[in-house]
């Protein structure tokens, strides 16, 4: 039977590609085909070079895939490097749309809380969705999604080890929590903590998304500036609490991002734990750390308001039970707070794009 195009594609929906995990179909890397009576030419696009034996495995897979069901056919592969404009800067990712972090000035304002059940909204809301912890320090995420004491397996994807994540309510997730036992006491210097990160980023399986959520420790150190080196952020979300501190932290955060040497967009402001509503009186709001902080913040920032989120017993409930309350039917009230939220994360998502156009990674001298 002659060989068809069609017949190829599909053949070639067998061979992971060795960046996305994905099959090398759908990652986009299937060029020109040729096919001349029992020869047959396909060249593979990608936007960043292979190593030697990634080559040679991906050329190998490739002409096994053919030949196991048109064995006679000469099989020639061919591997192109493009680097043109916006495609060489989503090289790292290039399966993932969107890639969103949350980040604040200080800890216990509940950006974890936030980048679980935001990542969950967006899930609910019918996206395809990761999310990384890369709260080193203080990962929380385990715990979260009820994952605690779970471990990602490794693979071998033509000659190298990838990590892949685990799955929580249909999210792939990766965290250190993962791989460091609950008790011991995360001490790293920079570089390793740099080196983790891209690891998170460059060796996880991670699939074709929509949003990934990126769950960024306290502050401004060197896991936010290699964030920003690594991936193109489509923008970035900063937490606060309404209190006076709290929001001069965030500030200091937000402005990080604005750095003309770091220029990321910021999405918006999120003020957590707006006001205290106990369950026996849902119509009540205890303004236990004041008000008006978030708002203070987004004018400060030059950015907008994505929402108050009130203390509730729900979250916190959740959060330790392994189902995030934007999940919990139970509580209907907060959900609905969260798929305002997330209506008005999407909504900055496509905004910003609309302005500023297609992300890029950061270059940083020095």
């Amino acid at each position: 039977m002659k060989l068809s195009k069609d017949d190829v594609l599909s053949l070639l929906k067998d061979v992971k590609d060795p960046l996305t995990g994905q099959d090398i179909v759908a990652s986009g890397r299937v060029g020109a085909l040729q096919i001349e009576e029992d020869q047959l030419r396909c060249t593979l696009i990608y936007t960043q070079s292979l190593d030697p034996q990634q080559k040679s495995s991906l050329n190998f897979a490739c002409m096994q895939a053919i030949n196991g069901a048109h064995p006679n056919v000469a099989v020639h592969i061919h591997l192109e490097t493009q680097h043109t404009q916006g495609q060489s800067q989503q090289s790292v990712l290039p399966q993932v749309k969107h890639i969103i972090a949350v980040a604040s000035g200080k800890g216990g304002v509940g950006k974890s809380t936030v980048s679980t059940n935001l990542a969950l909204g967006l899930k609910k809301a019918g996206y395809k969705v990761g999310l990384i912890d890369a709260d080193l320090y203080g990962p929380s995420i385990p715990t979260m999604l009820g994952l605690e004491g779970v471990k990602p397996k490794i693979v071998d994807l033509h000659g190298k080890q990838k990590i892949v994540p685990l799955t929580a309510h249909g999210i792939p997730v990766i965290s250190i929590g993962f791989i460091v036992e609950p008790e011991q006491a995360v001490v790293l210097r920079g570089p390793r903590l740099a080196g983790i990160i891209k690891q998170f980023i460059e060796e996880c399986v991670w699939p074709e998304l929509d949003y990934l959520v990126i769950d960024l420790p306290p502050g401004t150190g060197d896991i936010q500036l290699t964030l920003v080196q690594t991936v193109p952020l489509t923008g970035v979300i900063i937490v606060t609490t309404p209190q006076k501190v709290a929001v001069a932290d965030a500030l200091k955060a937000l402005n990080m991002f604005r750095l003309p040497s770091v220029e990321v967009p910021i999405l918006g402001v999120l003020e957590n734990m707006a006001w205290f509503t106990p369950l026996e009186l849902p119509e009540k709001k205890y303004y236990l750390f004041g008000q008006g902080g978030g708002k203070i913040l987004a004018e400060k920032g030059e950015s907008t308001m994505l929402g108050q989120i009130p203390m509730y017993q729900g979250i916190m409930q959740g959060g330790e039970q392994g189902k995030p309350v934007v999940l919990d039917d139970d509580h209907p009230e907060i959900q609905r707070i969260w798929e305002e939220v997330t209506d008005q994360v999407i909504a900055s998502v496509a905004h910003r794009l609309a302005m500023m156009g297609p992300s890029t990674v950061v270059q940083m001298q020095g």
